[in-house]
């Protein structure tokens, strides 16, 4: 058994896309219309195959108050694996995302913790 898919939560697909592919440096998958939302998600450009990430509308009456709770609270939605944290960390500052947690050392794992402009904390971890 695999993960083959995983999902966040976005208050709006398109914004998500740009800020997921443009920023962060993933890659569009899969863009199928639904309606008024779309299936639509990215991969990491070095594992074009591996485990695609859902861009999910938050539409869901249970959505909003999930993440604005995770948000309020300071809780990533999801982790991704870097090779180095401080690294990301200051390209990305770069591009004027908004970090919540500068990179810290907790044991075997650097993490930090940013702001994807969606509605979502999102983790970023490097593993000695």
């Amino acid at each position: 058994m695999r993960i083959n898919l995983a999902s966040v939560f976005v208050d709006d697909q398109e914004k998500a896309l740009r800020f997921y592919t443009e920023v962060l440096g993933f890659v569009k998958k899969a863009d199928v219309p639904l309606g008024e939302y779309r299936w639509l998600t990215v991969v990491s450009p070095e594992q074009p195959d591996g485990t695609e990430l859902l861009l999910e509308p938050d539409a869901h009456p249970a959505a909003k108050p999930y993440t604005a709770a995770l948000h309020g609270d300071g809780i990533p939605a999801t982790s991704f694996a870097v090779d180095d944290v401080r690294a990301e960390y200051d390209r990305l500052r770069g591009l004027g995302v908004r970090f919540t947690q500068e990179p810290v050392s907790a044991g075997p794992v650097t993490i930090a913790v940013l702001d994807d402009t969606c509605g979502n904390l999102i983790q970023l971890a490097q593993y000695a």
